[in-house]
């Protein structure tokens, strides 16, 4: 047997074992991170006798299971989610770490009996949260929080590690000599953020643009070109002097919110090779560690994991959250969610790399911290929330929501709805609901019977409905058959709803919240020609006082569709 046979072997065996110990998580009540990394330990030395510690192996691999994590939560990260949150979570990760590595590194310097700058290396190595483990927890561990308190978690968690690292390699060229304090860090700092942000706006642009442009042989190469999109551009941005992390992340939000060829595939991709990149990198540090060296610091990596999760992380975060218009249970919630995880671990072996002479003591350190964060805070988050009454009844959204976008020009999207008792087209027939044109209901299921939908169909809670829509209808279909309880203002002005003449004025006003003038029980195409007399035909225009409705197209001398635009100042 070669050599790599044997290591293919070992390493297939720890990622099934990692996978199935994720069933064990909601049982132990610990976060999955805990258990990758535990199964690493148990097959290191001083268990199964495994041995690995090699850190620069562990630095590379680490750093791609990093940027496919990051750039994996940046698809998923919507834009309005961002717009909402930016400065909060902006704030938290910048001045948040900054605040939360100080703290801690003066603690770590006392407790230790080390320099102040190695101290504050310690605290800056810990001063980021984690993408991996905040997403994992938040997104798939069933924990409903308000949508602004849930986005400005995950988007600080997604955009920190940047200070993390500039702290990081700053400090460790300070003590390594290799630079002078001064204005040599603030370029570093600026070269960081702006190479970043500038590559990874670059590079998103340039592959949504692409991947709709390009024919590719086979389907499955799609959801690869993404991927590889998201490597170049960390690679990119890190050869330029950038933050590769934030690039990646960047690059996956600018994507993630365009339409492409086979986005859902996509999605479903990505979400498995972030899966496997968490498993196989929380299972390679759990190995890089020695259990034994871990109890050798325990008293003070306790004392500095209570100091940043009971003062340096509420001192960061309470003073800016409050005049942000976050409540004192939900600041409580936020400095409660600081979960260390992967990135500290990863910048931990930046001192071995840069061989200083406390390199293995301040591993050590850290991964103890990390542990304790990781189990303390992990396992107590939905306690917390509870606690605190943070958490909000699910959602009335589909179980499942597919997308499924055609190769070519096709452009439609079949979406599948499980509708809930809130649902507007609850309790109505499909006649009843003012579907606009460019939507069809194509198929229903109820209780495993899948049958053909007609018009005198009345919807139940529970069913399924899959509709074959064009992409702009997508927030009107929301309103009827989701959560969304109303339109906004920007999709009403979008001149995209065409409502078909048939539908009657108050299906209209019950499914879209448009009330028009005239006899309720009346269609839409009665009203026009009521309204517009002699002028009635195809192209007239029937102004309101904040709405305009041009007739698309007549039929048989009916109004077949009208488009709505609502009138903005």
């Amino acid at each position: 047997m070669f050599a790599i046979d044997y290591q293919i072997l070992v390493a297939a065996v720890l990622l099934f074992v990692g996978i199935l110990s994720s069933k064990l998580s909601p049982r132990l009540g610990l976060p999955l991170l805990v258990l990758f990394l535990l199964v690493g330990m148990l097959a290191g030395e001083d268990g199964l006798g495994l041995a690995f510690d090699d850190a620069s192996s562990a630095h590379a691999l680490g750093t791609i299971a990093l940027a496919m994590i990051l750039f994996d939560g940046g698809l998923q990260t919507s834009m309005t989610s961002i717009r909402q949150v930016w400065k909060p979570a902006g704030f938290l990760a910048t001045f948040g770490v900054a605040i939360t590595a100080g703290v801690t590194g003066f603690t770590a310097a006392f407790i230790l009996g080390l320099p102040p700058l190695v101290g504050l290396l310690i605290g800056a190595i810990v001063g980021s949260t984690d993408a991996a483990a905040v997403f994992s927890i938040l997104r798939n561990a069933g924990l409903h929080l308000n949508p602004r308190l849930k986005s400005t978690l995950e988007i600080e968690s997604a955009s920190n590690d940047p200070m993390a690292i500039f702290l990081t390699v700053g400090l460790l060229e300070l003590i390594t000599a290799q630079m002078e304090p001064g204005w040599d860090l603030v370029v570093l700092f600026i070269q960081q953020i702006g190479v970043g942000a500038a590559v990874g706006l670059g590079i998103g642009w340039l592959a949504v643009k692409l991947i709709n442009k390009i024919k590719l042989s086979a389907a499955g190469l799609y959801p690869v070109m993404v991927a590889v999109c998201g490597f170049l551009t960390f690679g990119i941005s890190a050869s330029l002097g950038g933050s590769g992390f934030l690039a990646a992340f960047i690059a996956g939000v600018f994507i993630g919110n365009n339409r492409f060829v086979l986005k859902r595939a996509t999605f479903m991709f990505h979400d498995g090779l972030a899966w496997l990149s968490q498993i196989g990198m929380f299972v390679m540090l759990g190995l890089l560690v020695n259990p034994a060296s871990l109890l050798k610091v325990w008293q003070e990596g306790l004392l500095i994991a209570v100091i940043l999760i009971f003062v340096a992380r509420p001192l960061a975060v309470a003073p800016f959250m409050g005049f942000a218009g976050f409540n004192r249970r939900e600041i409580g919630l936020i400095s409660w969610v600081g979960l260390r995880g992967s990135v500290p671990i990863i910048l931990a072996i930046f001192p071995l790399l840069f061989e200083i002479p406390q390199a293995y003591l301040i591993f050590n350190v850290v991964f103890f911290v990390v542990l304790i964060s990781a189990t303390l805070q992990g396992s107590t988050l939905s306690w917390m929330a509870r606690k605190l009454k943070l958490i909000e009844p699910a959602p009335v959204t589909p179980s499942a929501t597919l997308e499924i976008s055609a190769l070519g020009d096709v452009n439609v999207d079949i979406v599948q709805y499980t509708l809930g008792e809130s649902a507007k087209a609850v309790h109505r027939s499909l006649a009843e609901l003012a579907l606009p044109e460019g939507a069809v209901v194509a198929m229903m299921s109820r209780n495993d019977i899948v049958f053909p939908p007609r018009g005198s169909t009345v919807l139940l809670p529970g069913d399924h409905i899959f509709i074959v829509i064009k992409p702009g209808l997508r927030a009107f279909i929301d309103c009827i058959f989701s959560h969304t309880t109303s339109l906004s203002e920007a999709a009403l002005a979008s001149g995209e709803l065409l409502l078909k003449g048939t539908a009657r004025l108050e299906d209209i006003a019950l499914s879209y919240g448009i009330t028009l003038v005239g006899n309720q029980d009346e269609s839409l195409d009665v009203m026009l020609k009521k309204q517009l007399g002699d002028a009635f035909s195809e192209g007239a225009v029937l102004k309101t006082t904040d709405a305009e409705m041009v007739i698309q197209s007549v039929r048989h001398n009916r109004a077949a569709a009208v488009q709505y635009t609502r009138l903005t100042d």
